[in-house]
């Protein structure tokens, strides 16, 4: 038997898995049944409320077995290389740690290529509120004019630092 944090054990692997955010999932349920995804998504709120997670699940909702669709298999093969951190159609990265302009450079270079398995790419930035200006420049360019198959989905704990232009082009 294998060793694995609680965190990590009883993490939400599906929209139906989250406790205490109900208006943003069935946000989230409601526009997979009106096909009504968003190029992007910013969450926000106090550490440990499920921002990440959600970006996981929603990056699971888009590159589900047999298209996008918000009732999908958690224990897929592209759900569970997600969720391990495994894909290479979704990229999540630590705005904290990675918030230059070279960074936001390469993820704009990748974002081009079509994904590999799913039908998305995407781009998951924790803590986006920690990126450079010049970044946020960057990186506000490709928000506007994303590929087709690009969705960028930001999480953040303090959503007054980031840009209102990048907060506008995103649903909240």
């Amino acid at each position: 038997m294998t060793y694995k944090v609680l965190s990590l054990k009883w993490r939400p692997q599906s929209f139906q898995d989250v406790v205490g955010q109900d208006h943003i999932t069935q946000t989230l349920i409601n526009a997979f049944n009106q096909d009504r995804i968003a190029q992007g998504y910013i969450f926000s709120g106090p550490r440990g409320v499920g921002k990440t997670t959600t970006a996981r699940i929603l990056a699971m909702a888009l590159n589900a077995d047999g298209g996008s669709s918000s009732h999908f298999d958690p224990n897929s093969e592209i759900s569970r290389e997600i969720a391990d951190g495994r894909s290479l159609d979704v990229l999540e990265i630590d705005g904290a740690s990675n918030r230059g302009i070279e960074e936001i450079r390469n993820l704009r270079e990748q974002i081009k290529f079509a994904p590999m398995k799913g039908a998305y790419r995407v781009i998951i930035i924790d803590e986006v509120h920690m990126l450079t200006t010049p970044a946020f420049n960057a990186l506000l360019r490709t928000l506007e004019e994303p590929p087709p198959h690009g969705k960028f989905i930001f999480a953040t704990t303090d959503i007054h630092k980031v840009p209102a232009t990048i907060i506008s082009r995103c649903q909240r």
